[in-house]
């Protein structure tokens, strides 16, 4: 019945759906997991990076984690080349409202400006819904910290805690167990560990597999800071997620 009401996005079927929309959405389920945590004194975002092939030389600059202005940052998970178009938009709106108003755009009014443009590319035909979903983590002065997550349909909805990406269900299902109203930014950084751990394809998590940036207020101003490898690393061995290098190296000896 789908294959008659799916070759477009403007074409509703008898139950009411969407397929394209509902097979963007399905791309994203394929795409490396990402995790947002909003804690009392910031907010936590972590990232699985897909690491196709050993040859690939690894890049310098992020691929889950994006600034758009010095109060805002997103986590991506799907088509990274569409997630390039959209945070490129954010960025200019985020700078023409500062340049407007002389203030720092209201998160939620910057979300919802970029859902708007996400949500006109599933009403007129010959476009193609963006393949991606977005953690938004910023703090204003009306709301202070908020966490945001926005679907390719152009919904979006205020969170405590998300998943999107790779195996969210369950990443979901942890958070709601494990997530406490009056947890630091610390704890937050340890239970977003915990979940990826728990959930990821792979059998062990390291820097290289993983992307960590906070938003948090530092002397009154806000502060986005992206994790190190290495303070990464630490974080892992912290928490008992990985084992320190050199471990590593006489388990591989002894193997040997």
């Amino acid at each position: 019945m789908s294959r008659r009401y799916d070759s477009r996005t403007t074409i509703f079927s008898p139950e009411g759906r969407l397929y394209q929309v509902e097979y963007a959405m399905e791309a994203i389920g394929n795409a490396g997991s990402a995790i947002g945590i909003l804690s009392k004194d910031g907010v936590v975002l972590v990232g699985e990076k897909k690491v196709t092939s050993k040859l690939l030389q690894t890049s310098t600059s992020s691929e889950k984690m994006y600034k758009i202005d010095d109060h805002v940052a997103c986590a991506v998970a799907g088509i990274m080349s569409d997630a390039n178009i959209l945070i490129n938009t954010a960025r200019v709106q985020a700078q023409r409202y500062t340049f407007a108003y002389q203030e720092p755009m209201p998160v939620e009014q910057l979300v919802q400006s970029l859902c708007d443009t996400k949500q006109g590319y599933t009403q007129f035909g010959g476009l193609r819904p963006f393949g991606v979903s977005f953690l938004f983590a910023g703090w204003d002065k009306n709301y202070g910290f908020q966490l945001y997550m926005s679907d390719p349909s152009g919904n979006y909805g205020g969170w405590k805690a998300a998943a999107i990406g790779a195996n969210n269900q369950a990443a979901q299902s942890i958070l709601k167990q494990d997530y406490k109203d009056d947890i630091t930014r610390e704890e937050a950084v340890q239970l977003a560990l915990k979940v990826l751990g728990k959930t990821m394809d792979s059998t062990s998590l390291t820097s290289e597999k993983l992307e960590l940036a906070e938003v948090f207020l530092s002397n009154g101003k806000v502060k986005y800071q992206a994790c190190s490898p290495e303070t990464l690393n630490k974080m892992l061995v912290s928490a008992g997620l990985t084992q320190p290098k050199g471990e590593e190296l006489v388990e591989e000896c002894l193997l040997i």
